[in-house]
């Protein structure tokens, strides 16, 4: 069974970069069987993809976020890591991982994904 562990830190300053940490168990990073996904939801707000990685290491990114946004990977410790550029207040959220066992584009329907993690806050605040 997949498991995903979001970690990273709870606040961060405007202008500084967000790094956060997705750790799968249950499954090999470089497996073909998933795609790994970013997520996050604003307060009040919906969901928003925001980019995923597949086994082989590709990676494909929000139009609205692909100037600030990197996803890579670290097969020695099956993690997968999301880097944010120059975030703003706007950045807030509860940022999630997500698995998904094929790759549509900007999903944000929940039963798209097959295992989320639980979700980690960001509170971007000077």
């Amino acid at each position: 069974q997949v498991q995903l562990q979001e970690s990273g830190p709870g606040l961060v300053k405007p202008s500084q970069t967000l790094s956060l940490t997705c750790t799968v168990s249950g499954a090999s990073i470089r497996t073909e069987t998933y795609f790994w996904n970013w997520l996050r939801q604003p307060p009040g707000k919906g969901l928003e993809w925001m980019g995923v990685i597949s086994g082989s290491g590709g990676a494909w990114y929000s139009p609205s976020l692909k100037n600030r946004l990197s996803i890579s990977r670290d097969t020695s410790k099956n993690q997968v890591t999301l880097q944010l550029l120059s975030v703003t207040p706007e950045d807030t959220a509860v940022y999630y991982c997500a698995a998904a066992k094929t790759f549509i584009m900007s999903s944000t329907t929940k039963d798209h994904y097959d295992t989320w993690g639980q979700g980690t806050q960001v509170t971007v605040s000077s």
